[in-house]
């Protein structure tokens, strides 16, 4: 799990004095591009995670996928499974490039290849369909957060499903109030306001401070080579 850009500098694996030597000016790219976690954008992948400390103390971004006795132990242990995971092909996400540099992903799959979301029995008794894919987790470099990048990697999600043949899309962003405050570290999901502004409608609540959110994506070919929208400063995701 991780920080989205609607929150503060970083999660629970951050330096904090790293962190505190961040400057208030974001980057500005020219054009940031998607492209989908693969063997060959795995060390990208690599450099944006341990720049972060393996993201939440270590994650790895693994902790959606299905138990490994080996999950958790450790940092090494956690990246280990993770690049095995994208070996077999069964690992995704869109990450996010300013230029050569990955700055932020959004993981998706499908149900069989995330199946430990939270608040799982209220999910599965209240289910009435299965989704083809859900959306887990999004995490941005601290020094692009509030940039738009979380948007650009929700949309670069949802392109690479619609080249993969499409479906029900399933997100279960925080259900924040209008104008509430929340920690990045509780907004790994996303936001509801972010995934209305993509598209995604209400479903139902899950648990106390989430819900389910539904888009059907068609068929298309893929364009997440290409380069995505610009991102501002002061956009909200």
């Amino acid at each position: 799990m991780g920080g989205s850009d609607d929150g503060g500098a970083g999660g629970l694996g951050d330096d904090p004095s790293t962190v505190s030597t961040v400057t208030a000016r974001k980057p500005q790219p020219a054009a940031l591009t998607v492209k989908p976690l693969t063997l060959r954008t795995w060390p990208a992948f690599v450099a944006l995670a341990e720049k972060h400390n393996g993201v939440w103390n270590g994650c790895w971004c693994t902790w959606f996928h299905p138990f490994d006795p080996e999950r958790g132990k450790t940092s090494e242990g956690n990246r280990r499974i993770k690049e095995r995971l994208v070996r077999e092909g069964i690992a995704h996400a869109a990450l996010v490039f300013d230029g050569r540099a990955a700055v932020g992903w959004c993981e998706y799959g499908t149900p069989e290849e995330l199946p430990r979301i939270n608040h799982r029995k209220q999910y599965e008794a209240e289910m009435t369909s299965p989704p083809d894919y859900r959306l887990t987790c999004f995490f941005v470099d601290r020094d692009y957060r509030r940039t738009g990048v979380a948007a650009v990697a929700l949309a670069g999600a949802l392109d690479l499903i619609a080249a993969a043949g499409g479906g029900v899309v399933e997100a279960y962003p925080q259900d924040t109030a209008p104008g509430e405050k929340v920690s990045a570290s509780f907004l790994y999901n996303g936001t509801r306001n972010m995934f209305e502004r993509a598209g995604f409608t209400y479903d139902r609540p899950k648990g106390p401070k989430h819900c389910v959110m539904r888009k059907r994506v068609r068929a298309k070919p893929a364009t997440v080579t290409t380069p995505a929208r610009k991102a501002t400063k002061r956009a909200s995701n």
